[in-house]
């Protein structure tokens, strides 16, 4: 059987418009293989082992919650850094993907210092970006990606880190170049809430695949799942602006 182990970062602060379905997601495709995954809340002041993780989680909070963790984050740099040197994989959402990157610059404020993984930088924009999302990625097929934004935040992708997708419908990064999300190796941010794995069952398996991957330094080849109903939910909201 295999096993992996997963983090969820500050999940009593980062945890916002269903961003736990993402979790529910991972434990259940896993079940339904015989993968055991253990999951672990990360709450302020624990320290990371980066040893014990395959994949760490974090999601979105508001602008309070956001410099709770950010300190916190300083204080764990050094750990995350190492376990992303590992390949561990990471999947951020909005206000957690701001804080994978170097900082976050609210309205009021200083300066939020994040986790400096993803090469990207955010500060906050006079505009609220609310609405469906329909995106292109490369890494899976199908290669849409769908979900649901609600930020003001603008991030912007400096070398070393990729866009995730390409948008189709919707604002993504910051309404202006077209881009959605980040990726810079196994390390991925979004700001597709609503929750984003439920909608994108491809892109979670993806994940899955990747920490096996990590895990067992071997090429994993998952069971095919049942997937009809996550199918016709994800293709029903392909195109949808609201």
């Amino acid at each position: 059987m295999y096993k992996l182990s997963l983090a969820h970062l500050y999940p009593k602060l980062l945890n916002l418009y269903g961003d736990l379905g993402n979790i529910t997601t991972l434990k259940m495709r896993c079940k339904w293989r015989n993968i055991e995954l253990s999951i672990t809340p990360i709450d302020i002041d624990e320290n990371i082992n980066p040893q014990k993780y395959d994949i760490y989680f974090i999601g979105g909070g508001q602008d309070l919650q956001q410099s709770m963790v950010a300190q916190q984050l300083q204080n764990q740099k050094t750990a995350l850094k190492d376990a992303a040197e590992q390949n561990a994989v990471f999947l951020a959402i909005c206000g957690g993907y701001q804080l994978l990157g170097e900082y976050y610059q609210p309205h009021d404020g200083k300066k939020l210092y994040g986790a400096g993984l993803l090469d990207a930088y955010t500060i906050a924009g006079k505009t609220r970006f609310i609405g469906n999302v329909t995106a292109e990625t490369s890494l899976t097929s199908p290669r849409t990606l769908v979900g649901f934004e609600n930020h003001s935040g603008l991030t912007f992708l400096k070398e070393g880190t990729k866009p995730l997708a390409k948008i189709q419908i919707g604002n993504g990064n910051n309404g202006t170049d077209k881009t959605e999300g980040a990726r810079k190796n196994n390390i991925f941010g979004t700001y597709l809430h609503g929750a984003f794995l439920p909608k994108n069952v491809h892109f979670a398996d993806y994940l899955i695949e990747l920490a096996l991957e990590k895990k067992y330094k071997e090429k994993v080849q998952l069971k095919q799942l049942n997937d009809s109903i996550e199918t016709k939910t994800h293709e029903n909201l392909i195109g949808k602006k609201y």
